[in-house]
Parts: C-alpha cells; structure tokens; sequence
C-alpha cells in the first residue's frame, strides 16, 4: 500500500541515479496564469519513468534479482528498466510493440537488455510480457500498476512542492496512470488545496472513459502519435488512485498537442515528446480554467522519434494559424496569380509553395484550382487574407 513514506523512501534511494529536475517558468506559453515546466523531459533515459523502475529494482529481493526481469513498455519505461537492470546487475527482457519509436528501441538495448518486439499495441506487448513472466519465471516489472513504481513517479510531486511550495494546480500526463497516481497522492497528503489534473490524448482516452463511466473500460484501439500513453486499458490500482486524489480527467487532440510540441521549440527552447507535451496542450488550450493561478505541467519525457517531428512541427504550424493553404477557384487568364499574390502580400503573408490545376473535372474548361501555401503570423492574419481575397472577387474554397 502507498504511503508518503514509501515516496519519501523512493526519493532517497533514486538521490543516486535520477536527477532533481528543474521546474522553470514559462512566462509566454499560456495567459492569465504563471505558469512552469517540471522538465523531467531532461531526466536521465529523457523521462520521468526511470523514477519508478529503479526504486521498484531497488526492493526486490535477492531471489527476484537471481531470476531476471521482464517487462513490457512503449519505450520510456523499457529505458527505466533497463538502465536500473544493468545497475544492479540483473539480466533484463523488455517486451516493445512492433511501432514503438526506433530511437527508444535502441537506446534500450544501450543499456544492455535483450528487446522483444512484439506485433501490435503497448497492451500487446504487456500480454506478451506477462507470459514470459509465467513460462520463464521472469520477475515481471510493471510500468505503473504498482505501488513501489508509483512510489518512484511519486518524487515529482515531492519536488514541485519544495520548488512551488505555493503552486495552485498540476497538470500531469496519464497513460496507464502510475505517473499521475504517485504525483497526486504526494501533493494531495502534503498540500491538499493544491489541484491536480489529468490529461491523456483524445486518441487513447481509456482512463478518462473510465473515470466518466465509473468503471475501467478496454478501448478496442488507440491512435495517437503520443505513444507514451496510448493505453487501452488503466491500471486497477491506478484506477482507484485517480478517482480519489485527481480533481479531473481532459484530453487533448493530436492538431493541440503538435502545436505544443511546436511551442515549446520555439519558446522555451525544449523538446518534448508527444506525451510529454499534453499537459503543456490543455493549458495553453484553455481544457482547464487556470487563470490567475500558479501552475506546473509535468513534461514527463522528451523522447521524441526524431523521423515525425518535422511532420509534427508542420502540424504544430498549421494549428497555430503559422501557415496555411488556401485553394481559390479561377478562371485561367493572365494576372489572376498577380491579384492574389498583391493581396497576400499587402497584408504580411509569404508565399512558399503555388500549384495550378487545370484537371479537376468538376471545373469548367477554362477554369482551374490554385493551391497556394503561404507563411503568416497567426490565425489573424489568415483571417485577414481570406477576407481581402474574397472582397476583392475571388472564390475561395471551404
């Protein structure tokens, strides 16, 4: 059972492997309140999962150690698990889906542990996992269902409060829910006014489907960039820690997490992985009423597979009205690109990319579709462009 003890003794025995990460301010991410970044993005494997699987190795006994670990993650708990292995060593197998990032593959098998893909979803792998655990006799290591690994994760609220001892509200990522469980049992034993809320993506939204029906609940699939979370189905522990220490459950889309992702590049100079960005994306898309508080986001990892981010950063673009495609109807004559582009122009966009088609068989024959994609300040100035464009006679499509 998890007592603030327990947490306590977790800080003490992870003072030699994971680091006291910074919480800092971020003054220009999100209006109306004061607002910081728990970086556990900078921990060392990048998360915060580390946290957990290194106290859980910690109290095993000597007849667990002799039989080797098993364990199953997408990839930041597979890191944790693998670096605690190697500490005290222990032979180690981590049991990763098939789509997991090849940049967290490899950097698990850095760390000395034989890695077993296994063709599906993180709950796949978890199946997979748990029945070498029973064939093998494998101690089997579970990324958050526990309450010694939720000891670990617990730390981070340990360490909000000593840094923000007046902080209003936390904002945490939740997967299975190890990491949120830990978090608001730390903060709720020692600073109950403090709020604490929940945030999974909206394509993997197993523990907010389960909170709203009262029940855990198996999704049939997820879909979600943020594989640190994509979770169909929460942990029984967890579950019930969630329903009596967390204030509320939001999800984020994909389009609001890219934007955070995007907006923590260029403002606070730091990477973030898609998990590790959801709660960085329901405060800054108002998913919770935080004005005038003083708030932390857990950026609980920064493993990002370094082959999506370019599509993330467009995506992040595009959501955050930096750039934009419009596609006007035309008719082909001379001076029709020199009108629009005058008009794009004379309000401040830049145009990177134009493209005629004069195929569609929905247009007449001598007419065509212009696709422009232009550079621009914000979702105002698009707005301001689509306007100019249309009082000036040109049909833009929806």
């Amino acid at each position: 059972m998890l007592t603030l003890d327990k947490i306590y003794h977790a800080a003490y025995i992870l003072r030699e492997v994971a680091r006291k990460t910074d919480l800092i301010a971020a003054p220009n991410l999100v209006d109306g309140c004061e607002l910081y970044l728990k970086t556990e993005n900078l921990q060392v494997t990048g998360s915060f999962k580390v946290r957990g699987a290194y106290y859980k190795i910690s109290q095993l006994s000597e007849e667990e150690k002799a039989r080797g670990i098993v364990a199953c993650s997408a990839g930041n708990h597979a890191q944790g698990v693998a670096l605690a292995a190697a500490r005290s060593g222990i032979s180690s197998v981590i049991c990763m889906p098939d789509g997991a990032p090849i940049s967290k593959v490899e950097a698990t098998k850095s760390y000395g542990a034989k890695v077993e893909l296994v063709k599906g979803t993180y709950d796949d792998a978890a199946a997979y996992a748990q029945k070498l655990h029973e064939e093998q006799g494998y101690t089997f290591i579970h990324p958050f269902d526990d309450d010694a690994v939720i000891a670990g994760q617990g730390t981070i609220g340990l360490e909000i409060l000593d840094q923000l001892a007046d902080v209003d509200a936390v904002l945490v990522p939740i997967g299975g829910g190890g990491l949120i469980s830990g978090v608001a049992f730390a903060i709720k034993q020692l600073r109950p006014q403090c709020r604490v809320y929940g945030v999974q993506a909206a394509g993997a939204p197993s523990m907010y489907e389960s909170i709203a029906g009262g029940s855990q609940i198996t999704l049939d699939s997820v879909s979600t960039f943020a594989d640190g979370i994509a979770v169909k189905h929460p942990g029984d522990i967890t579950f019930r820690m969630v329903q009596e220490y967390v204030d509320g459950v939001v999800t984020v889309s994909e389009d609001e997490i890219a934007a955070a992702i995007l907006a923590l590049i260029e403002k606070q100079k730091m990477i973030a992985e898609g998990a590790g960005a959801v709660a960085v994306a329901a405060a800054m898309f108002r998913k919770v009423d935080l004005a005038g508080k003083k708030v932390a986001c857990v950026v609980s990892g920064g493993n990002i597979d370094v082959t999506i981010l370019s599509r993330v950063i467009t995506r992040g673009l595009v959501m955050s009205g930096r750039s934009a495609t419009l596609v006007i109807a035309l008719e082909d004559k001379p001076g029709q690109l020199l009108g629009v582009s005058e008009i794009i122009s004379r309000c401040g966009g830049n145009v990177v990319q134009v493209y005629h088609d004069h195929g569609d068989t929905n247009m007449a024959i001598n007419s065509c579709f212009l696709r422009i994609g232009i550079e621009t300040r914000d979702q105002a100035q698009v707005d301001q462009i689509r306007a100019e464009l249309t009082r000036a006679g040109f049909h833009l499509l929806p």
